[in-house]
């Protein structure tokens, strides 16, 4: 379950509708509406309005890796079809690679299928799925056994055709970035742009003067949303990750999240309830949000020391089942 942010802005500016002409005074136009089976945000210092062209930006992202579409790349390439990649899936590809690497591959795009078999999406709060099941699936699991190949590398070569690719844990903050990355080549400075609880912050909130604020998610079991905490953010881009609202107990009582485990397919017993990262870019945060969810805390402490770029605020449950929080490299107060 990854939108796990409440935007401070959201609480009476966006109504899925184009509101720039709201107020006289303003120099943001706000952007809503919905993509990538979530809703989206936007907020720039502009009058112009470009719904159009990221409308454009969102068909073309999802045309490329949406496994909800039949026609997309990546639904072909899991078909085992002939695909010419796009420079979208190729971008998404390589990063997937490098943080699969570096996360000895707690991240991995390839466990789609195990995490289906699960059903977390079932009414019955009990495991449905049988080791024989898992054991299949598996067999076909790990990204190392992918590689681009052909000219220019704009193919993807299967090391098992069964290989099932998914890049949902990624593709959304991926998304986030093109359109910031748009709204830069239009010459704006000053955006804020969120995808289903993903951000790519940049400059100032021009309205109200000063950095962009946003607020973490309480994890609270009974479904409802209050804030945790606000936080400020300048020239940088935030996901966070949870497993509270998404998860199966067991008959002893434990709690198994929806993340599961890509070294044996079976759901990770964790205390981690959720997991916000800061990055340069969103792409890169929203693939650590779910590592870190997979690797558990001690492991997220020793990445954190050889990797101070990247930013994390942890919560958990600790052995009293009381909330406690940790946060490693200078994560924003």
């Amino acid at each position: 379950m990854k939108k796990l942010l409440i935007l401070a802005f959201l609480c009476s500016a966006l109504s899925c509708k184009n509101d720039k002409n709201s107020n006289a005074q303003t120099i943001n136009t706000k952007l809503s509406g919905p993509v990538f089976g979530t809703s989206y945000s936007i907020i720039y210092a502009s009058k112009i309005d470009y719904t159009k062209q990221i409308d454009s930006l969102f068909e073309i992202v999802n045309q490329s890796m949406s496994t909800y579409l039949t026609n997309s790349k990546i639904s072909k390439l899991n078909r085992n079809e002939e695909v010419i990649l796009d420079e979208h899936f190729k971008n998404v590809f390589l990063a997937s690679k490098e943080i699969y690497q570096q996360t000895d591959g707690a991240f991995d795009p390839t466990i789609g299928n195990v995490v289906n078999a699960w059903s977390f999406g079932a009414d019955k709060n009990k495991f449905i799925t049988d080791s024989t099941t898992i054991d299949s699936l598996m067999r076909f699991v790990g990204f190392n056994n992918l590689a681009l190949s052909g000219e220019n590398a704009n193919r993807v070569k299967k090391q098992h055709p069964n290989t099932y690719i998914e890049f949902n844990a990624i593709a959304k903050g991926y998304g986030v970035d093109v359109i910031g990355k748009f709204l830069e080549r239009k010459g704006l400075k000053n955006y804020l742009v969120e995808i289903g609880g993903e951000i790519r912050a940049r400059g100032e909130n021009k309205d109200k003067k000063s950095q962009w604020r946003v607020g973490l998610d309480e994890p609270r079991f009974d479904g409802e949303q209050s804030v945790y905490k606000a936080i400020s953010l300048e020239d940088v881009s935030m996901a966070t990750s949870g497993t509270y609202r998404k998860f199966k107990v067991d008959e002893t009582g434990n709690r198994f999240a929806h993340i599961i485990d890509t070294k044996t397919g079976y759901p990770s017993k964790t205390n981690i309830l959720s997991v916000s990262v800061i990055a340069e870019d969103c792409m890169i945060a929203d693939a650590y949000a779910t590592a870190f969810q997979a690797m558990g805390i001690e492991k997220i402490k020793l990445f954190a020391q050889s990797h101070p770029e990247i930013k994390a605020f942890i919560i958990f449950e600790n052995n009293e089942n009381e909330f406690e929080t940790l946060s490693l490299n200078n994560f924003p107060d």
